[in-house]
């Protein structure tokens, strides 16, 4: 299955976050905004949020202002 643009650019996003341990208000809002780009949260989205939401839960990634 071919990646969506939109999925690779929130990719390079989260594998930033997981290299930093950690993820700025402004970068959390980045992503939100390139799933809702093209009002459509395909599958692929869809699983890269859930495993940033997982592990924001379980604290391998920190929230920072």
């Amino acid at each position: 299955m071919k990646h969506s643009k939109s999925a690779e650019r929130l990719s390079d996003l989260i594998k930033k976050a997981i290299d930093d341990h950690q993820i700025t208000n402004a970068e959390y809002d980045e992503i939100l905004s390139i799933v809702d780009e093209d009002g459509i949260t395909d599958s692929q989205e869809k699983r890269l949020l859930a495993e940033l939401h997982d592990m924001i839960a379980n604290k391998s990634i920190k929230r920072v202002p």
